[in-house]
């Protein structure tokens, strides 16, 4: 459903002292082994392949990801299945579209209401209930579509339930990381966290046909109830995540709060600024349809589009390594966020299809390096009191500006061409990553060694 589209990120990270608030079955993370041994041949390609040492290292994070890797790819197909049952049920393309629409205000709303409670009461809890209302949600979907003649109005109600629910519960997700890997490990676990979330955008949704042409919608639905036994069993396994000892009882002047600290941060209001930049003047997506025309071969063509840039994703996190030696982490962000344009610019020139679709793939390279560098500077710089609150609003950014994005993309195009909409937007995003960078000097001087305690 399209609450699962919105499962696609976390992040960052811990101190130590820490392990004294995590008064539960296990301590935050492992230690290294004494006497490990020390790296022998193919030591170059362990450098540059994905860093999987958190895996390794935390018990707690390990059962996290792959239960979640679970849930999300039988999401993935279930968010397919919802706006394709919607569409044989009226056979309205105009229906389908408005099934987007519902989820705009919860994607706006929840994150934010809940990164406010996620810093006040254990994450932990708050994730069984969150991810506990989500499962029902994928009840809901089944028996209504066992029904001889399901209700077109569920499907709305249920997305917007599926998509509140799952907003409410992010800020908790993406919080938690620094409680369970070792700051030194953040950047690594973030990449993992975006190896599977891109490989079940590309895997999820190129499976949703077959299984949903084997089992039916219902039988559909009843494969993502079944998932969530995986991501309920790694909450439940969590170690307790009590709020900080200095935390804020939920309130609006605890919502306030976080904007106030956003506003008061320089780096993270920076690279806030940068992705909504990139995002508003670099997301062609609502073009792809036109674009499948003009390249040829039709759906084929408009399915490899939307695929490309998650597979250029997919490609970086395997070959992730690097960035957990990146230091200049801000100007890491403006540089990929610039990337992004100029990828984008290069693909509104593109005549022959092989060559847009490298070009989108770069472009969705660029965007994972500036999602991860983001998230680890956002979980570093934001204390653990106010890190449910930032986290929240930062999904809210994400979520929201590429919505904008398709929007002035769409308009603009319109009013022009197709090839002017596409290329002004990756030029816009240079020119405002160059502007953002000479406007927010502390970005550019931003030092991820310095900042670590």
């Amino acid at each position: 459903m399209a609450s699962s589209a919105a499962r696609r990120h976390r992040l960052r990270s811990t101190k130590p002292s820490f392990s004294s608030q995590l008064s539960g079955r296990e301590p935050p993370y492992e230690q290294e082994p004494v006497g490990a041994a020390p790296p022998r041949a193919g030591g170059f390609l362990r450098r540059v392949t994905i860093d999987v040492s958190p895996l390794r290292e935390s018990r707690p994070f390990r059962r996290l990801f792959f239960g979640q890797t679970i849930s999300w790819f039988a999401g993935e197909i279930t968010w397919i299945a919802v706006p394709i049952q919607l569409f044989e049920l009226t056979h309205s393309t105009l229906l389908v579209a408005l099934l987007y629409l519902t989820t705009l205000g919860p994607l706006l709303i929840a994150p934010i209401v809940g990164g406010a409670i996620a810093d006040a009461v254990d994450r932990r809890t708050m994730l069984l209930i969150a991810e506990g209302g989500f499962a029902l949600v994928s009840v809901a979907l089944a028996v209504n579509a066992s029904l001889p003649h399901p209700h077109i109005w569920a499907l709305y109600a249920l997305d917007f339930a599926g998509t509140a629910v799952f907003s409410f519960g992010t800020p908790a997700l993406r919080s938690l990381l620094p409680r369970i890997v070792r700051q030194e490990k953040i950047v690594a676990a973030s990449a993992l966290d975006s190896l599977a979330s891109n490989f079940n955008a590309v895997a999820g949704p190129a499976a949703g046909g077959l299984v949903i042409a084997a089992l039916g919608f219902t039988g559909t639905y009843l494969l993502d109830v079944a998932s969530f036994a995986a991501s309920l069993t790694s909450i439940w396994l969590l170690p307790k995540l009590p709020a900080a000892h200095d935390a804020e009882a939920a309130s609006l002047r605890s919502i306030v709060d976080g904007f106030r600290y956003v506003r008061s941060q320089p780096v993270v209001l920076g690279i806030f600024l940068v992705d909504t930049n990139a995002m508003i003047f670099g997301m062609p997506m609502a073009l792809f349809p036109a674009l499948g025309a003009h390249f040829g071969g039709g759906s084929k063509t408009i399915g490899f589009l939307y695929a490309a840039p998650y597979a250029g994703a997919l490609l970086a996190s395997i070959f992730s390594g690097p960035l957990a030696h990146v230091r200049r982490q801000g100007l890491g962000v403006i540089v990929a966020a610039a990337a992004w344009g100029a990828a984008l610019a290069g693909f509104g020139f593109a005549t022959v299809l092989w060559l847009a679709l490298l070009l989108l793939a770069v472009a969705g390279a660029a965007d994972f390096v500036s999602a991860v560098l983001r998230s680890t500077i956002v979980l570093v710089a934001t204390p653990d009191a106010l890190r449910g609150r930032i986290t929240g609003i930062e999904f809210t950014q994400v979520a929201a500006a590429p919505t904008l994005g398709n929007v002035e993309a769409g308009v603009l195009a319109s009013v022009t061409s197709l090839r002017f909409s596409i290329v002004s937007g990756g030029l816009a995003c240079i020119l405002g990553c160059g502007l953002l960078a000479l406007a927010i000097p502390a970005l550019l001087r931003y030092d991820a060694k310095a900042a670590s305690p």
